[in-house]
């Protein structure tokens, strides 16, 4: 048990380290929901009236509706940058080197996910002080009950990034990837719009959001932040990160994953 926490530690530490010396990773990590915060949300505010749904007891500006979406976007970030500098320290030999400890496969990768999503969790929470100096102020346990909803929901994007991250090869191909994973999964959700203001657009767009794991994410943090559990949400989501962290173990094996594909030509 001590050589799996010392490798936790080991692997911890590491992302720690390369989160204080990369700023601008935390700056850019801050700038995207921001921007949607200040910018867009002041635009569709008078464009898009919200009415009372669950969690809200009552009427809530546009401001308030995207914040939970915003913290699931900072993960979704968060997630897709992890898989890459996954793939460049496989491409430098870092991960491969990682890779033969003597420590189960399916640990190493979990650590390395659980690295990534305390720092994810980070993020998130510096957004949601700025957002509290705007003058978004949610209930003060809220800051608390979505701890939890964090972790869970950037476990689940983060074994998506780890699967994309055992199935490509180079690390020209993972931006175009990355595009084509963050977009779709980003707008086609409830971070931005509700499923009944879908369903006045099209009813194909929302079954399409009801169907997005992302959607299931978002709702557990917006459920979270006003002291509620989503049970539904909280069950699609842990299957999903089962689903997509067998997926990437998968992956990751040397007779199936990055191995073979690396010596093969």
């Amino acid at each position: 048990m001590s050589l799996y926490l010392h490798a936790l530690a080991a692997i911890l530490i590491r992302e720690a380290l390369r989160f204080v010396t990369q700023r601008e990773r935390f700056l850019a990590a801050l700038v995207r929901p921001l921007v949607w915060l200040i910018v867009f949300a002041a635009g569709f505010r008078a464009a898009l009236g919200l009415s009372i749904t669950p969690p809200y007891q009552t009427y809530i500006t546009y401001e308030v509706y995207i914040i939970p979406g915003l913290c699931a976007m900072i993960q979704l970030f968060n997630a897709m940058q992890s898989a890459l500098s996954l793939v460049y320290d496989r491409e430098m030999g870092s991960m491969r080197l990682l890779l033969t400890a003597p420590l189960p496969r399916w640990w190493l990768l979990f650590c390395k996910l659980l690295a990534g999503v305390l720092v994810s969790i980070l993020q998130v929470y510096a957004f949601l002080g700025i957002a509290y100096l705007y003058g978004i102020k949610l209930p003060p346990m809220g800051y608390v009950w979505v701890l939890p909803a964090l972790l869970v929901s950037g476990m689940m994007l983060g074994a998506v990034g780890l699967f994309l991250a055992s199935t490509i090869r180079q690390l020209e191909n993972f931006a175009g990837v990355m595009n084509f994973v963050i977009f779709p999964v980003f707008f086609l959700s409830t971070a931005l719009y509700p499923l009944w203001r879908m369903a006045e657009s099209s009813r194909l767009l929302r079954d399409i959001c009801a169907w997005n794991p992302f959607s299931h994410a978002v709702e557990l943090i917006r459920f979270a932040l006003y002291m509620r559990l989503n049970p539904e949400a909280l069950g699609w989501v842990a299957l999903t990160f089962a689903v997509f962290l067998t997926l990437a173990i998968w992956g990751f094996d040397p007779a199936r994953g990055i191995m073979t594909r690396k010596a093969s030509p």
